[in-house]
């Protein structure tokens, strides 16, 4: 009996076991999953988006990420080998050679979860916390979001910094980019597809890295202010510029002159190299701007490269097969097609305080001998102060005077007004500068719509293109090969060969000519690139553009007040 008893509670506890155990932990992969939809919740939910107590920067594009996959981890195995995050956080730090900041992108608190989940992983690999997975999954989506984005657009908007920006910027899905990534185990290929793939950001990247090292290892001296230096002078400041010159890579550091503080020919060549890579006036002459250039540091080159790094990042790559690019800030135009320069030419920009801006357009007529409608700020800031000063000025140079801007506006005999009883603010009337060789548009114009009513032309003012530095327009494009372009724009027609074009504009009259292959325009601004040679080229800020976007910058990368 008692027996019996005994088998029976043994039954009945034997029965009980399975209740007591522990139910299985569900795989890492299914408790983040709960854990995402709890935090991110369906479609139509408003909340923000958090993570560590902290809004995720890219929660709009997360939640939707993670809605579509039905909230499935992307990052996160069941294994927990994590190879894609591991990837990510190497591919992360290299965006430093990209002018960005890893720790932007949640990297120190990524590195540190890793380092918890490996850590968990070797003490009790069944018992990692859910909450912790699903922090870590969701900080390396949003830091690639965030990355890309940056990679894509640039941290700061153009149109904040410029009112009269117009030009088209670049797209990507991010969160197809990662899909991609991920599906291929090769999330560094999809962050280096995010990067501009031009030319020129590619060679600024490898002036990031020079300018990087420069500037860690202390940049070069500072050179000291004086009198001029040329050839043959013997002073202690010739060898501080030596010294600088050998820092900056233009005098090989091996030279050995004999004495050091003599300007000799050898250091006239390095200044010169210099002078050209600084847009300066080549003469090999140390004045105020080359002391000046000298004296910028290399923290601070680094720095301009930074801002140009970020600015191709507002740039479309698909600037066309055949365009034409010109850079306000270095006076210059090239004519590209298939990917080569096939014309090249100096430029005349605008000045300070009447900038060209930075826009695309499409070219799609010449005009031989055209006539100038003076714009209004122009008259009244220009043309009327000249006219005041010399009442016989609009008949010397060509200039007719309309009552009004309305279409049939009556012309008026400018002898017959008082331009000394008229004021800037009150001046109404419409000049307007017919072609011949005074006219301000020279032989040529291109026109191609544009918000600025800015466009391309000749000029009758050809001495300013000896000049280092050419800003003296009033904000349109001066060209040196107006004659050139025109040709080439118009090679397909055969009636309008080089010879033919020369024939109109020395008959005088105004045609307009439409161009058989409309081209593409874009007007930018940059001031550090890599030459052809492979060597650093700065040119001066000269709309301060480059200051403003240094500070636009900093700004972001300055931490939040507390």
């Amino acid at each position: 009996m008692i027996e019996r008893a005994v088998a029976a509670a043994l039954l009945v506890l034997a029965a009980a076991a399975p209740a007591c155990r522990r139910a299985p932990a569900a795989p890492p992969s299914e408790a983040v999953r709960a854990v995402l939809e709890k935090r991110i919740g369906p479609a139509g939910t408003d909340a923000p988006v958090n993570c560590r107590r902290d809004r995720v920067c890219g929660s709009d594009v997360l939640a939707r990420f993670y809605r579509d996959r039905a909230f499935r981890p992307a990052w996160v195995d069941d294994g927990l080998v994590l190879g894609n995050a591991r990837a990510f956080l190497s591919a992360l730090r290299l965006v430093s050679g990209d002018g960005l900041d890893p720790s932007n992108y949640h990297l120190a608190a990524l590195e540190s979860l890793l380092e918890g989940v490996d850590r968990e992983v070797r003490r009790r690999p069944a018992r990692v916390p859910s909450e912790d997975l699903a922090d870590l999954e969701m900080l390396l989506t949003d830091g690639f979001l965030l990355c890309g984005s940056h990679l894509v657009h640039g941290e700061v908007d153009p149109a904040t910094l410029q009112a009269d920006w117009s030009v088209k910027g670049r797209a990507a899905d991010l969160a197809a980019a990662l899909e991609k990534g991920l599906a291929a185990n090769d999330v560094p290929g999809a962050i280096e597809a995010l990067r501009p793939a031009g030319p020129v950001y590619r060679g600024l990247r490898t002036l990031h890295a020079e300018y990087a090292r420069r500037a860690e290892a202390g940049g070069w001296p500072a050179f000291p202010v004086g009198p001029k230096l040329v050839k043959g002078d013997t002073d202690a400041r010739v060898g501080a510029l030596r010294k600088s010159l050998q820092a900056t890579g233009d005098l090989a550091a091996a030279d050995d002159p004999g004495d050091p503080d003599h300007f000799d020919a050898g250091l006239e060549a390095a200044l010169m190299s210099f002078q050209s890579r600084h847009g300066l006036d080549p003469d090999g002459v140390v004045g105020a701007d080359t002391e000046a250039a000298l004296n910028v540091s290399a923290a601070d080159r680094l720095k301009q490269v930074k801002a140009n790094l970020e600015r191709w990042r507002w740039i479309t790559p698909d600037l066309g097969d055949r365009y034409i690019l010109v850079n306000t800030a270095s006076f210059f135009v090239w004519v590209v097609e298939a990917g080569r320069a096939v014309l090249t030419m100096e430029a005349i920009v605008g000045r300070a305080y009447l900038q060209t801006p930075d826009f695309s357009g499409r070219l799609s007529t010449v005009t031989i001998n055209p006539a100038w409608n003076v714009p209004q700020e122009i008259a009244r800031k220009d043309v009327l102060p000249l006219v005041q000063k010399d009442p016989d000025y609009l008949r010397k140079n060509g200039f007719r005077v309309f009552e009004s801007w309305s279409d049939g506006a009556r012309e008026l005999d400018p002898a017959a007004i008082d331009w000394s009883r008229i004021t800037e603010d009150g001046l109404s009337y419409k000049f307007r500068q017919d072609p011949g060789p005074k006219n301000a548009l020279g032989e040529l114009a291109f026109i191609f719509p544009n918000p600025f009513g800015v466009y391309m032309h000749d000029t009758p003012a050809r001495g300013l293109f000896r000049r280092a530095v050419r800003d003296f327009s009033h904000g349109c494009i001066r060209l040196e090969k107006a004659l050139d372009l025109a040709a080439y724009l118009l090679r397909d027609d055969p009636d309008w060969t080089e010879d033919k074009i020369q024939e109109a504009i020395d008959a005088g009259e105004t045609k307009v000519v439409r161009v058989p292959e409309p081209v593409s325009v874009h007007v930018l601004y940059w001031t550090a690139w890599l030459g052809d040679d492979g060597r650093a080229q700065f040119r001066e800020d000269i709309y301060l553009r480059d200051a403003a976007l240094v500070r636009a910058l900093g700004e972001r990368a300055a931490p939040p007040p507390r």
